[in-house]
């Protein structure tokens, strides 16, 4: 009798306690705009974490700078501890800390309470671009000059949508662009002055090779590049028009509306 009750304890108790053991998924890093499998990550970039049993319930941040715990959820890049986005149980957006630039491999591990996940590692490189998409979609975050998204109308429930012309400067959202000419801490916003990234990415929209105003980090969130580009002449137009971004020797495509 009590080799039975001891088992049906062992049956009760221990799969819970297992279930709330973090798990990182194999090959589960990736950029956060992007989500590219098996391409490296950038110091400074958002990343994406895909795992089971990584937090309790979703939470997300409220205040910048970006704090490093969010529900009893903490991640560590070769043991610095990642600002944090969003943890739910499948998924953490954090950032790469910049503090690990130098780093070519990067150990990564989820700490929820008292219990950690098993090390997952994932390579890292100067800068690995990806284009922010609208959810679901290969329409990139690109906006036009009044605010609006550039793809065709109607084409994305609930927003203001219309093409982009030959001449417009849109800004586009991306990460992964790397090192900034002015240091910034991690978590932290470029409110306070303008950030350029060292290095140059090109970018092309509909193979036409267009003008890049500006790259560097959006004044506003944490990990986040903006781009400000021109549209080129000659481009063809239609609703899903390539734009691709270049850095690195890594190329991220996305899409856009041109009339």
């Amino acid at each position: 009798m009590r080799f039975k009750t001891l088992f049906l304890l062992c049956v009760i108790f221990v799969p819970a306690a297992l279930a709330q053991i973090p798990t990182i998924a194999d090959g589960g890093i990736l950029n956060g705009a992007s989500f590219v499998k098996g391409q490296a990550v950038a110091p400074g970039s958002l990343v994406s974490l895909f795992g089971t049993n990584l937090a309790a319930d979703l939470a997300q941040a409220d205040s910048i700078p970006l704090s490093t715990n969010i529900a009893g959820v903490s991640v560590t890049f070769n043991g610095v501890k990642a600002p944090l986005y969003f943890v739910s149980s499948g998924q953490i957006n954090a950032q790469v800390p910049w503090e690990v630039s130098s780093a070519n491999s990067l150990n990564v591990v989820v700490q929820r309470g008292s219990n950690s996940s098993a090390i997952a590692t994932v390579s890292q490189v100067g800068a690995a671009p990806g284009l922010f998409l609208v959810p679901g979609s290969s329409q990139a975050i690109a906006i036009n000059g009044d605010g609006t998204l550039a793809a065709a109308p109607g084409a994305i429930s609930g927003l203001n949508t219309h093409p982009a012309k030959s001449g417009d400067v849109l800004i586009v959202y991306a990460t992964g662009l790397g090192a900034v000419d002015i240091p910034v801490a991690s978590g932290a916003n470029s409110l306070d002055q303008l950030r350029r990234t060292v290095g140059n990415p090109t970018v092309s929209i509909g193979g036409v090779p267009a003008s890049v105003a500006f790259s560097g980090l959006t004044p506003q969130f944490p990990g986040v590049n903006q781009l400000n580009i021109v549209v080129p002449t000659g481009v063809a137009t239609g609703g899903s028009v390539p734009i691709a971004i270049q850095l690195n020797g890594i190329t991220h495509q996305a899409t856009l509306a041109i009339q």
